[in-house]
């Protein structure tokens, strides 16, 4: 089987031409854009094989992400597994906000890290001190891999969300916590319910049972003034502006399809 005919079957199966190059580059170890030159070049045995696995593994549902264990973000490459959500194009601006929010800040705390796509970004795109927190020690397993990898300096510590930090010390706090409803969890795409990780996922069943413990926690962490920046999920804004009010400086960004995607605010 060539190149050409083993993308052309892939395509046929799981009806994306992207995700059968995907595949097939992760069996062969090629970029997408080498197989435009070479559409004649023999898969290997090996390389069938794997491919074909990895097919399959598809078509049961697993994301793609969890097959390559590979996720762009912020122009990086960052390890996944199912230990971990895989981070989305609409985090980026949150990390945006953060940057742009207080470029001279000291001590940023990413809350939920996961895979660490936020606090390692943070860290190699500011000159902040960066402490990121899970209450998974897999997860923390993953981004402290990542960190590694990219060759960001931060620190990993595992704790149910602010637990252990001083009050008055941080300058800014970011998180994207789970903040899906249970009752939700019907609704969700079987790639995400199925694969991605519950923990990261769902907060109860109205979806903001994390940010009734962060914001208070955050409250006391963060110096006079300090930033709070949050991922909030489709249709929270009312609720998140009942639990954020005695902030200052509240405001909502949206994302690139409108939904208001993130909170910042200041603690008075």
């Amino acid at each position: 089987m060539n190149v050409k005919t083993a993308i052309a079957q892939g395509t046929e199966l799981t009806g994306s031409r992207l995700t059968a190059e995907v595949l097939l580059g992760h069996a062969m170890h090629h970029d997408r854009v080498w197989f435009y030159a070479h559409p004649e070049q023999e898969l290997r045995e090996v390389e069938w094989l794997h491919y074909g696995r990895y097919l399959h593994e598809r078509l049961k549902g697993k994301p793609t992400q969890y097959i390559t264990h590979k996720q762009e973000f912020f122009g990086r490459d960052f390890r996944v597994t199912p230990d971990v959500l895989i981070p989305r194009p609409e985090s980026e601006l949150l990390v945006e906000t953060v940057l742009k929010a207080a470029p001279d800040a000291a001590l940023i705390i990413d809350a939920c890290t996961g895979s660490g796509a936020i606090g390692i970004t943070l860290a190699l795109e500011s000159r902040a001190r960066i402490i990121a927190t899970d209450i998974s020690s897999a997860a923390l397993t993953v981004a402290a891999a990542n960190a590694q990898n990219l060759s960001a300096a931060l620190s990993f510590v595992e704790a149910d969300l602010l637990q252990s930090f001083s009050p008055n010390s941080a300058d800014i706090i970011v998180s994207n916590p789970p903040y899906i409803a249970e009752t939700d969890r019907a609704t969700l795409q079987p790639e995400v319910r199925d694969w991605e990780p519950s923990l990261a996922l769902f907060a109860g069943p109205g979806g903001t049972d994390i940010y009734k413990r962060l914001i208070p926690q955050a409250r006391s962490i963060l110096k006079s003034g300090g930033i709070l920046a949050l991922e909030l999920g489709f249709g929270q804004k009312e609720a998140l502006s009942a639990l954020i009010k005695g902030w200052n400086q509240v405001r909502f960004l949206d994302d690139l399809a409108g939904i208001p995607r993130v909170l910042v605010c200041n603690k008075p």
